[in-house]
């Protein structure tokens, strides 16, 4: 599948902040028609863009996202949070907090929007997920835990999708330079944008699996040692 971005509608969920501005602003340079979401549309600010409200953790706002945007051919699956939760101690509220954004949330989004794309003659999904679904560490857990799970729900909903034209792709990467690795030395950080435009050249050549880094490339091989 080649995925034809200038002409593309895209729904970028997150898109006020970090890699989802930047996917946004890269796909509205490319041509695409853009609905940039996020749990308050009012914190939006790209030019070009088309604010829309979608809450990972309401359901009702999920679905009002995809009577809205219609004619979307493309989903990006950006949106996340890290809430630094070990499993063994750490506040339960926050793992399941994690695993309903990261998982079911993603799954939701999925689900409700693969209709639409089927309708519009296909398209493509893209999840962004982490080198933290390979390598996983115990202050990190329920991070670790979510992001496992969706990739697993990537690799399975790629299979289910791929007859209706569908085709899904899941983006591994280490640490951006974004407000939520804010701690990291900015020397073990990718520029968001740079990760943005490699995905999307990717996934404009029907990639199933995009590695936008070295971190996310050494674990890969890792798995099968």
């Amino acid at each position: 599948m080649n995925l034809e971005l200038a002409t593309a509608v895209a729904v970028v969920t997150g898109s006020n902040r970090g890699l989802g501005r930047r996917f946004a602003e890269q796909l509205l340079a490319r041509g695409a028609k853009v609905y940039a979401t996020a749990r308050r549309p009012e914190a939006v600010d790209l030019p070009g863009a088309i604010p829309l409200r979608l809450d990972l953790g309401d359901s009702e706002s999920i679905a009002e996202a995809a009577r809205v945007a219609a004619d979307a051919t493309l989903l990006i699956n950006n949106a996340g949070i890290s809430t630094m939760t070990p499993l063994i101690g750490g506040d339960f509220a926050d793992i399941r907090r994690e695993m309903d954004t990261h998982y079911f949330g993603t799954l939701e989004v999925t689900r409700a929007f693969a209709p639409v794309l089927e309708a519009n003659g296909g398209g493509a999904v893209l999840n962004v997920l982490s080198v933290l679904s390979w390598v996983h560490l115990p202050d990190l857990g329920a991070y670790s835990a979510a992001k496992t799970a969706s990739w697993a729900m990537t690799n399975l909903v790629r299979q289910q999708l791929a007859p209706k034209g569908i085709h899904v792709a899941g983006l591994h990467v280490g640490y951006l330079d974004t407000d939520m690795a804010a701690s990291v030395p900015a020397d073990q950080k990718s520029d968001p944008g740079e990760v943005a435009a490699l995905a999307l050249d990717a996934l404009a050549k029907g990639e199933p699996e995009i590695i936008a880094d070295d971190l996310s490339r050494q674990a890969k091989a890792a798995l099968s040692a």
